[in-house]
């Protein structure tokens, strides 16, 4: 689908340079990805039946972005395609006074998909190293500590039957701009601006930090990260999308085994 690479091998560092936003691969256009993308679609409700009527395993979709990267609109135009009941999405804001009050991955491990499920998180425990480092919320002697503890979380989550995907959505700062204009003058999107998004903005170039070291550091086997180019929402979904149904099929997903006999049941007029 693209000959620009959505990860890198474990131990590569991440420079978002080297990642174009706007890459959109072979596809030029919303029309041309059509097609593949509603297949892909279409394989994930397949898989996402199997995985719950199997109740082994569970899909947990991490999603991290700057301001306007889609995060909502990956939910909406790729999630979409799952059957909500097998659904779980898990939005992180500021930690409430009781998630103060214990570690950090407290509240995230009670949110993670139990089996048959799958989680979407919505920003993450990613966030305890992103504003956590970059608004200074905690000193740099906790927050470098927590890549170490978010491997070791992950891995746990793996070995007990959780597939992990996790996606950066890639956009440019000119494209993050345009998003905002757009939600300051589209009515039915204002209700989405706030002038916090601007003061973050100012802090792009140490988010952009931050996140380089986050995808870095917390790369591995068990859980890669993606760089998804985003600065195109069409493309942005044909990638997830063929992500996740590449993600599922190493799950060994199948439906159960019948009841002994089926065929010989009756069933009565």
């Amino acid at each position: 689908m693209s000959d620009q690479p959505f990860t890198l091998p474990t131990g590569s560092k991440f420079r978002f340079k080297e990642f174009d936003p706007g890459w959109t691969g072979t596809f030029k256009s919303k029309g041309e990805a059509r097609k593949q993308t509603k297949q892909n679609l279409e394989r994930l409700n397949e898989l996402q039946e199997m995985l719950y009527a199997q109740n082994k395993s569970a899909l947990l979709i991490v999603l991290q972005g700057m301001d306007t990267a889609g995060k909502d609109g990956a939910i909406k135009h790729v999630m979409g395609a799952f059957n909500p009941q097998g659904v779980q999405v898990t939005s992180f804001k500021v930690p409430t006074e009781e998630e103060y009050a214990h570690d950090f991955l407290w509240r995230v491990h009670k949110a993670t998909p139990r089996r048959r499920m799958v989680g979407i998180f919505n920003r993450s425990h990613y966030e305890d190293v992103l504003a956590a480092r970059v608004l200074q919320i905690v000193p740099e002697g906790v927050w470098s500590r927590r890549y170490a503890h978010i491997n070791d979380f992950e891995r746990l989550l793996a070995d007990n039957g959780v597939g992990i995907a996790k996606f950066y959505l890639h956009i440019s700062r000119e494209e993050q701009a345009e998003r905002l204009r757009a939600r300051q003058q589209t009515p039915s999107k204002q209700w989405k601006f706030s002038p916090g998004d601007l003061e973050q903005r100012k802090l792009w170039d140490d988010y952009i930090a931050a996140f380089e070291d986050a995808l870095t550091k917390c790369n591995t086997e068990y859980s890669p990260w993606h760089v998804i180019p985003a600065n195109r929402k069409w493309y942005r979904n044909l990638a997830i999308s063929e992500i996740l149904v590449q993600t599922m099929a190493k799950m060994d997903l199948h439906y159960p085994d019948p009841v002994p006999d089926i065929e010989s049941y009756v069933i009565p007029e």
